[in-house]
């Protein structure tokens, strides 16, 4: 199928229904933003993309699309390269895929993120069935196979694929006139370029392009950069409201036009399908948004051939994709039965613990615990957790087991935690490490904006 590259100028009036009252929170873009936020992560000069898709996936509800970038530099000059931070060796695979959920009554949007390095079963192609990661789909089949590869993970049928590149991705946030990013502790990454003080941030287009890229920063990885380019997109979102870019039909299909010359889109996808889902969702607020990342059971799945991989957790990735499937919110399904889940692993901290009771409890979830001796007489308060603060990312794990404790750092305190039990402890919460929970649990959108005076 054509790649639809950039669209002649449409009648904006026709393409529009008629007007209904307009809320407060307008994310009438979300659409058009999300694609350019999330497949600016990786640079695409694209060849043709086909379309639909594969006789295994499920039709559904609503509207399914699939946005991909591609970790490709041709077409970028030298300077651009530099300007961007954008160098490295290309692989001809995409580095970010995300599918975009538009609820059928169109109050609702649901992005997952399928992690790059996911061990998936590819679609037929012209090789030997086998699986591998599905970011290397692109590289065997292109845009086709990507979608049929995605269709067969998740029983979703993809009913529009999208993508951009690094520069495109820069002139869309300009063109929205930046996004708003905050951020408790600095964001410094060499690899992306990006150096953010602590505090809120209002980013440029290049600015944004090293926020959504960083690998390398707290908490580290595809899932934290994930988070980061969710983030970011509410951000833009905010700053279209504020700026009332959408303040009538017309406004918004001249807005959507300028993105979407940004974007490169399936044979049967333009301006008139993607304006009115858009308009669509004008009435959203950020509650009516969630984003989530498909669940991880293994971090480091091995597998010859391919090295290090994700691998899905599959009970609960199922679980997620027949919420969509079935058009309902991710955010709404009941949690799992069992431990607390925490982003560190409890065998990695150290604790000394005066309570035996105590003691046992933490060593039951798995945390290094080396007993000491009990105080005649328990200090009044809750129990108290002093720790260096160069150990604080494994703090919020051991606060989550000890519910109730203040936490107290002190410099140079060393690698140990040391628990001293109050009188008013209130006993031990089994934890397991599990850092899709904790990084890519669903999350509503209001979760994850800055504050906001008009949130």
């Amino acid at each position: 199928m054509a790649v639809y590259a950039r669209p002649a100028a449409p009648d904006l009036e026709a393409l529009m229904p008629a007007p209904r009252p307009r809320r407060r929170h307008v994310l009438a873009a979300a659409l058009l933003a999300g694609t350019l936020v999330w497949s600016g992560t990786a640079g695409a000069d694209t060849g043709p993309a086909s379309g639909p898709h594969g006789p295994a996936a499920g039709l559904g509800k609503g509207t399914n699309l699939l946005v991909a970038g591609l970790d490709r530099r041709s077409g970028l000059t030298r300077e651009e390269i530099d300007r961007l931070h954008v160098g490295g060796e290309e692989c001809g695979c995409t580095d970010v895929l995300m599918l975009v959920h538009i609820a059928a009554d169109g109050h609702r949007l649901s992005v997952v993120s399928l992690p790059r390095d996911s061990y998936v079963p590819f679609a037929p192609h012209d090789h030997p069935a086998h699986s591998g990661k599905i970011n290397g789909a692109y590289a065997h089949g292109g845009a086709d196979l990507t979608v049929r590869t995605v269709e067969r993970a998740t029983g979703l049928h993809v009913d529009h694929y999208l993508e951009t590149d690094f520069r495109q991705f820069a002139a869309a946030v300009d063109e929205l006139g930046g996004a708003e990013v905050c951020t408790e502790t600095p964001l410094n990454d060499a690899n992306s370029g990006l150096k953010l003080a602590a505090g809120t941030h209002d980013l440029d287009g290049r600015q944004a392009l090293r926020y959504v890229r960083a690998r390398h920063v707290s908490p580290p990885g595809d899932l934290g950069r994930v988070r980061r380019q969710q983030r970011l997109l509410l951000g833009m979102l905010a700053r279209m409201t504020d700026e009332k870019l959408f303040r009538n039909p017309v406004a918004t299909a001249r807005t959507a036009y300028r993105l979407l010359t940004q974007v490169r889109t399936d044979g049967h996808t333009d301006i008139r399908t993607l304006v009115p889902l858009a308009w669509s969702l004008r009435e959203l607020t950020p509650r009516q948004t969630e984003f989530a990342t498909v669940p991880i059971s293994d971090f480091d799945y091995r597998v010859p051939d391919w090295g290090s991989s994700l691998r899905w957790d599959a009970a609960r990735a199922e679980k997620m994709f027949a919420a969509l499937r079935a058009d309902r919110p991710l955010t709404s399904e009941r949690p799992v039965e069992g431990p607390v889940a925490v982003g560190m692993p409890p065998s990695e901290t150290q604790v000394t613990v005066d309570d035996p009771r105590v003691a046992e409890g933490l060593r039951t979830s798995g945390f290094a615990v080396t007993p000491t001796q009990a105080p005649a007489t328990r200090p009044a308060g809750p129990t108290v957790v002093t720790y260096d603060p160069e150990r604080a990312r494994y703090a919020p794990s051991l606060a989550a087991a000890l519910p109730g404790a203040r936490l107290v750092p002190v410099a140079g305190f060393g690698p140990v935690f040391r628990v001293v039990v109050g009188r008013d402890d209130r006993g031990v919460t089994q934890v397991t490490y599990d850092r899709s929970m904790v990084e890519g649990a669903p999350v509503t959108g209001d979760r994850l904006r800055c504050p906001h005076p008009e949130a």
